[in-house]
């Protein structure tokens, strides 16, 4: 059985736009980082490296941690996979268009859920701000700490959780890319 037949439906329809993207720009998504990209898009949250690590040792037997380390910079680079930098995690984001964008994150801490959103007038607003003081942003990733909707309704108001105690389960990628 090949590796992508592993993944559910849903990703493996994301990995065909992935390897579309990857051909229209001239680089190669193999195995590993279609598999690699397959295990983030299948996850239920933000994944760590080290999670990562583990589960292709589950499924391949053996990985070394610069292989995933190396894997997960060709995602980043081709805009296939976000850094959650605070999580110290990673999220997909495959898109039909392959267009490259600003990151922006809202990550409760009650619950540990991620969402991401694309909002144009944020992006445009940090570089007007940058601009005021002679900077010019090449990239920029801004992650919002705060409590979601259900948590506030249930009253969840407790301290920002570690990176550590967010559950794998409990963080969903919402918006346009997931």
């Amino acid at each position: 059985m090949a590796m992508s037949e592993a993944f559910s439906a849903h990703t493996a329809t994301l990995l065909a736009q992935a390897e579309a993207t990857c051909d229209a720009r001239g680089a190669k998504l193999t195995e590993l980082r279609r598999e690699v990209l397959g295990l983030i898009l299948d996850a239920p949250g933000p994944t760590g490296a080290y999670d990562l690590l583990d589960r292709l040792r589950a499924r391949r037997g053996t990985a070394a941690p610069p292989t995933v380390y190396r894997a997960l910079d060709f995602l980043q680079e081709q805009g296939l996979v976000h850094r959650i930098q605070s999580l110290a995690a990673f999220v997909g984001c495959v898109e039909e268009h392959g267009h490259r964008h600003a990151a922006q994150f809202l990550i409760c801490r009650g619950c540990g859920q991620v969402t991401e959103i694309e909002d144009h007038e944020l992006a445009h607003a940090l570089a007007a701000a940058a601009a005021r003081v002679g900077f010019a942003v090449a990239e920029a990733t801004i992650e919002a700490v705060g409590v979601c909707r259900a948590c506030q309704k249930e009253g969840r108001r407790g301290a920002a959780p570690e990176p550590a105690q967010i559950p794998n389960s409990g963080g969903r990628v919402a918006g346009p890319h997931r």
